[in-house]
């Protein structure tokens, strides 16, 4: 009886395992990545304004930063830079050392300190840099580093990059599909990978406070953009 048992449930899966093979069904998958992007002219810039002083003494030196960085964020508050867009971002005081001739060395001797201090500021109007920044040299900054834009509000175009992003994958997919002779099924997945541009920068300078004229500023454009990834069944 057992023997008999064991030759019936045999003869059951060989009559049904072709019938359950029969019924798996693949999924034809094409993946198309697509670009789009939206060009803008920024309306914010960042800029790190700093003031060195050296003295022979840090009480002197760090009295002379002092009051010139006091005048200068006087005088960028007066440009209209709010308060929220002044912020430090760097203080320290170094010392000068005295290491001798190369022919006569001698033992590490303090000369004299150094103090840098540096406020980076957000510009809102951009046609006003120019402005600033020639005052800014004048009221005693002597360290101006990287400017870089930005854009405030990028939000809606983005949103316009998105659309072109989808649209450029499936005018890829369709191309594709003419071609391998199939037709486009139902999107089976999308992903989004953020091509997003950092803002644009300027080469970091050292200003002097000779200038006298306006320090020409061009922002140029700047690109907001999304990748998508997007996969179609074939049908």
């Amino acid at each position: 009886m057992i023997k008999i048992l064991i030759v019936l449930v045999a003869t059951a899966l060989l009559t049904f395992t072709p019938a359950l093979a029969g019924e798996a069904k693949v999924t034809r998958m094409i993946s198309i990545s697509g670009h789009g992007e939206v060009r803008t002219v920024p309306d914010l810039a960042s800029i790190s304004l700093g003031v060195v002083s050296s003295a022979d003494t840090a009480q002197a030196a760090l009295a002379a930063n002092s009051k010139t960085m006091t005048d200068l964020v006087a005088l960028l508050k007066q440009a209209d830079i709010e308060e929220r867009d002044i912020a430090t971002s760097n203080f320290s005081v170094n010392p000068r050392y005295d290491y001798g001739q190369p022919e006569k060395p001698q033992p590490p001797k303090v000369v004299g300190y150094d103090v840098t201090n540096t406020v980076t500021i957000t510009a809102r109007k951009i046609a006003m840099l120019g402005d600033l920044l020639d005052k800014a040299v004048s009221a005693g900054s002597n360290q101006i580093y990287g400017i870089s834009f930005s854009v405030s509000k990028p939000d809606a175009m983005l949103d316009e990059a998105r659309k072109l992003a989808v649209a450029d994958a499936r005018h890829k997919a369709e191309i594709y599909a003419a071609a391998g002779g199939f037709a486009l099924g139902d999107i089976i997945s999308v992903a989004e990978g953020s091509g997003f541009q950092p803002p644009i920068p300027m080469q970091a300078k050292t200003m002097r406070a000779e200038a006298s004229a306006d320090v020409p500023i061009a922002q140029g454009e700047q690109a907001l953009s999304i990748d998508v990834s997007i996969v179609w069944e074939i049908e």
